[in-house]
């Protein structure tokens, strides 16, 4: 099961799944920071202030900021000690309930983000090379759903991407999916917001299917194409893009498929280098923008079943967003 949602029943929805208001460390309120990403043209945002005590521990509830054009997933980036680094944890939670829990003493990590997936929330983990994360920091955090391959604020630091912890990952058998994120705090100093996103692929703007969509991995994410379609067939990925200078087939072996050119809008590429193991697809365009496929595993079919079987575990966890 290749997880891919172009050919899924619905739509693209575009939002962001890390930003922060002055309820933790951001500069403008809840209801600034959601016009900002609805006059973008966002379909929904989720508002991921830290979840520490010297804020109190907010789960910033913008369930009145929703519209039946713009909708909010509640969430918030967890923290507990310590990575390898020495420094706490940061782990994206969307989708969680309100009154979900402060960490407990002694509580690691990974045992919140436990708690937090149990909770029906997916589970992302926070800009892995701005956090210095190590291969075992990253396996010990076991209740991850995705990676943040993108984060629009480290990139200011150079450390904006984690692909290759991403794909160290993947071909040690963790099936994770890969999100791109602002991480905007709106602060003087910080990129404006609106830089990176994901377009999820639900039959509607329901918070509850954009959650189920994010857990089975159904989306993509950009920082300025659009991908219109990516199909695997008969051991060729065909791309149907925005116009792009580049088009690319990468994944768990060294080297890639690339075609480059001017205004390219589609490529069928063979993925046969990557063997039994994944590819993903990404783009990019005129003006150095991106835009990423979620990884392609191309495991035989009695592996396919245990993923199918892993997904449908997944999306069974969901819980409601209104509770």
């Amino acid at each position: 099961m290749h997880a891919l949602p172009f050919g899924r029943p619905g739509r693209f929805w575009r939002g962001n799944l890390h930003t922060h208001s002055d309820r933790s460390d951001g500069a403008l309120p809840p209801a600034e920071t959601v016009r900002i990403y609805r006059e973008a043209g966002y379909d929904f945002l989720a508002l991921t202030d830290h979840f520490r005590p010297e804020y109190g521990y907010p789960l910033t509830d913008t369930r009145w900021l929703r519209t039946p054009d713009f909708t909010t997933l509640l969430g918030a980036e967890l923290h507990a000690p310590v990575t390898e680094a020495g420094q706490q944890w940061h782990i994206i939670a969307v989708g969680l309930p309100l009154g979900f829990e402060a960490p407990e003493h002694g509580e690691t990590g990974p045992e919140l983000a436990r708690r937090a997936r149990d909770a029906g929330a997916f589970i992302g983990m926070a800009h892995p090379a701005a956090s210095l994360l190590t291969l075992a920091d990253a396996e010990s955090l076991d209740a991850a759903h995705a990676v943040e391959i993108h984060n629009a604020l480290s990139a200011r630091e150079d450390r904006g991407d984690s692909w290759h912890l991403t794909d160290v990952l993947l071909n040690r058998g963790h099936r994770l999916s890969a999100y791109a994120a602002d991480d905007a705090h709106f602060q003087p100093q910080d990129p404006p917001g609106c830089l990176a996103w994901v377009q999820v692929r639900a039959e509607s703007l329901d918070p509850d299917a954009l959650l189920a969509a994010l857990i089975a991995g159904h989306y993509y994410s950009s920082t300025g194409p659009e991908l219109h379609d990516v199909a695997l067939t008969d051991g060729l990925v065909t791309v149907r893009c925005s116009p792009v200078r580049k088009i690319l087939l990468t994944g768990c072996t060294p080297g890639a498929q690339v075609i480059e050119g001017d205004d390219l809008t589609h490529a069928t590429l063979p993925v046969a280098m990557f063997g039994h193991g994944h590819c993903r697809v990404t783009v990019e365009d005129a003006a150095g923008g991106r835009a990423w496929s979620n990884p392609i595993h191309l495991a035989p079919e009695a592996e396919s079943a245990e993923s199918a079987d892993f997904v449908e575990a997944s999306e069974s966890r969901t819980n409601t967003l209104d509770a």
